[in-house]
């Protein structure tokens, strides 16, 4: 980690968490032009047009990320809009932001939390909900992802920080 890290965020890694559409790949890419490494995570839903195999997401069947469960290969990983998520176990020692759901986030051992600043992206769901409609989003719709965002999301305090959208342009 780099002193300019050190001197900006005192923990050892950036979590972003927030719905669909609620800017989290914005915020990630602006710490990455930072000097900051991103874990990408690995999924298996489909790929969405534009995205790229390990630049976006890391690709994998069900099989083969159901295999990597029973290797122990995640740290965490999260059954989301009936597709998994996860984050391996060498990228939290490697890498110092990430994308998680609050999920994931209840999964974190209680030191590695202590060394996370997680950042909730609190965007207003009419905007979400025009960002997602210019999306296009294989084997999903909107009505049922920002169903599933509204059920992940219930209850969610563990954050660090939220930031609206009407700050996010103050904060970058």
């Amino acid at each position: 980690m780099t002193g300019k890290q050190t001197y900006l965020f005192p923990r050892a890694r950036m979590i972003f968490c927030g719905h669909a559409a609620g800017g989290k790949d914005y915020l990630k890419d602006a710490f990455v032009k930072k000097g900051f490494s991103h874990a990408v995570s690995y999924t298996t839903r489909p790929a969405r047009e534009g995205e790229v195999e390990g630049i976006d997401y890391y690709f994998l069947s069900v099989k083969e990320f159901q295999k990597r469960i029973k290797e122990d290969f995640w740290y965490e990983y999260v059954e989301f809009n009936g597709w998994y998520y996860g984050t391996a176990k060498e990228q939290m020692s490697m890498c110092d932001t990430f994308i998680m759901t609050p999920s994931g986030i209840s999964k974190l051992l209680p030191e590695d939390r202590k060394n996370s600043f997680i950042i909730f992206m609190d965007i207003p769901e009419a905007i979400r909900r025009e960002r997602l409609a210019q999306r296009t989003m294989p084997g999903d719709s909107l009505e049922r992802r920002m169903g599933a965002d509204r059920k992940d999301f219930d209850n969610f305090t563990d954050f660090d920080l939220r930031i609206k959208s009407s700050e996010l342009a103050e904060f970058l």
